[in-house]
């Protein structure tokens, strides 16, 4: 069946950095059309996984394939086109701070196609209503901007390209339960209606009820479960057990 296609496979990935490995072996499907909550404790490597897949990091063994292309077997052309279909929000958004929103949202247009300055405008009116921003934020820079704001700015930036996956790296950390409900619900909702493809490294157990369709957890370098919400709840793994389970698992569900 479609839905079950992998568009991420990792197989066997090892990082270090110096002597210490963070990633061990690991290996993770992310299957085409759904939203995978990829958690664990902090400093075990999540954000190291993302960076990796996309080739910020490099890793000292194993194999990645991006849309079944081997990212390690292609050739500069075949990987431009790989990372072209994806959008990336990084930790904090990682806005341009000398760069207005205009500009932030089209630089990876420029980066990879060339089109009229009036086309590049209207991709940003575009992408700002999409992410439920108003078209006067356009000439704002990211110091006028509330944390929430970042986020969805970010979030227009990743999806300027029109990609169908996209890498969201701790997009609620940061914001208010309020704020982060709504950025949840606008990634469900962005999800469903453009078909995306979403890896969401979070620790927000609330993210994880409210636009996760699965959840894979980072335990001393490699997956260590795999599988829905329920499947988690169910498991014997002490660190799930205390995280699903614990008293802030109960007020998620109560």
């Amino acid at each position: 069946m479609a839905e079950q296609e992998a568009i991420i496979r990792v197989r066997d990935v090892t990082v270090q950095f110096g002597k210490t490995r963070v990633l061990d072996a690991l290996s993770l499907d992310v299957k085409r059309g759904e939203i995978l909550g990829f958690v664990g404790p902090s400093g075990a490597g999540k954000s190291v996984l993302t960076r990796t897949i996309i080739g910020l990091v490099p890793k000292v063994a194993g194999r990645i394939e991006v849309f079944g292309i081997d990212l390690d077997a292609a050739n500069s052309a075949q990987r431009r086109a790989v990372e072209r279909r994806w959008g990336v929000l990084f930790q904090q958004g990682a806005l341009f701070s000398s760069l207005t929103v205009r500009q932030n949202i089209q630089f990876p247009v420029r980066e990879y196609l060339r089109i009229s300055q009036r086309l590049l405008d209207e991709i940003v009116a575009a992408k700002l209503a999409m992410v439920g921003l108003k078209p006067e934020v356009a000439d704002r820079y990211p110091s006028e901007l509330s944390g929430g704001m970042i986020k969805r700015v970010a979030l227009a930036r990743a999806l300027a390209l029109d990609p169908e996956l996209v890498f969201l790296d701790e997009p609620t950390s940061g914001l208010d339960p309020i704020g982060a409900g709504d950025f949840d619900e606008l990634v469900r909702t962005l999800q469903r209606t453009l078909g995306l493809t979403v890896f969401m490294v979070t620790h927000d157990l609330d993210s994880l009820y409210t636009a996760c369709d699965r959840v894979a957890v980072l335990g001393n370098g490699k997956i260590i479960a795999a599988g829905s919400i329920a499947d988690m709840k169910a498991s014997q793994h002490p660190w799930l057990q205390q995280y699903f389970n614990g008293k802030r698992a109960r007020a998620v569900v109560a």
